[in-house]
């Protein structure tokens, strides 16, 4: 694991915050005085998931939604684990007067600025704060393997789960899992991104040792044990297992280029599962 990740990690949650405002408070001045920075952006200190350029991430998200998930602009979307609004910014071009956006996250300050900038010029894209224990983000909160997504049943045709999963122990997976094919509409679909492990991938990881999971525990293993939740992959049958579980299949996996494997050979880094409910 890089240095530079290891010592954020080292820090306690509220920290990394201030350590991240602080890193990119000369960036932040000068794109607020320039106007380089869009109204949907937030500024780069305030960006506590994902890397690279905030607004291309965020797109390239929601092309790979459409093109491999059947995300329609009409549709009523989930977005579980909204952070700072990367992927619903992006959203505000692909949904229209039909289609509505709800998005909920454990870090009050990103459900607060995606309130304020995008839901205050996009009515139809709303937020919510939930008070989950994680201890990438947060020092306290609620089991996130009881949690109940504060929606009702049958209530939306897309779900996404970006980078949600691969900082999730195995109780919490599961339990999102149910809940994602509680709130399903007969018909809809999930697009969501773990770290899969199998055969193939131990060969590709040991050639990449700057991003690989040491800390084995049988079905899932960690990067770093101090943070559990900072980055977490799981074995792919072992997933496949608790979907058909939950009542749900992946109808495709498209394999990510974070153990190394070539990088025009797919179309994220992280490994990108479609679901659906099994029939």
């Amino acid at each position: 694991m890089p240095l530079l990740r290891q010592v954020y990690y080292a820090l306690p949650p509220a920290l990394r915050f201030s350590a991240r405002r602080l890193f990119y408070f000369p960036v932040d001045v000068w794109e607020k005085l320039s106007g380089r920075r869009g109204p949907l952006s937030p500024p780069r200190g305030m960006i506590y998931t994902g890397s690279g350029d905030f607004r291309a991430q965020g797109k390239r998200m929601a092309e790979i939604f459409r093109q491999y998930a059947g995300l329609e602009p009409n549709h009523r979307v989930l977005d579980v684990g909204s952070g700072i609004g990367r992927i619903a910014a992006a959203l505000t071009g692909v949904l229209d007067a039909k289609g509505s956006y709800e998005g909920f996250d454990v870090v009050k300050m990103g459900v607060r600025w995606c309130s304020r900038h995008i839901s205050a010029r996009f009515p139809n894209f709303r937020f919510q704060f939930v008070p989950l224990g994680n201890d990438l983000y947060r020092s306290d909160g609620l089991s996130a393997s009881g949690f109940t997504f504060p929606y009702p049943d049958a209530d939306f045709d897309f779900v996404c789960v970006i980078s949600v999963f691969t900082h999730l122990l195995p109780a919490e997976v599961e339990r999102y899992l149910q809940e994602i094919k509680r709130v399903l509409r007969p018909g809809g679909r999930c697009c969501c991104t773990f770290f899969l492990l199998n055969g193939g991938v131990e060969n590709l990881s040991a050639g990449n040792p700057e991003f690989n999971f040491p800390h084995d525990y049988g079905h899932y293993r960690l990067m770093d044990a101090r943070v559990q939740s900072a980055n977490v992959a799981y074995d792919e049958q072992w997933l496949q297992e608790r979907l058909a579980r939950c009542g749900l299949v992946a109808e495709q996996i498209y394999y990510g280029y974070w153990p190394g494997r070539p990088k025009e050979n797919c179309i994220d880094f992280q490994d990108i599962v479609v679901i659906k409910y099994k029939e």
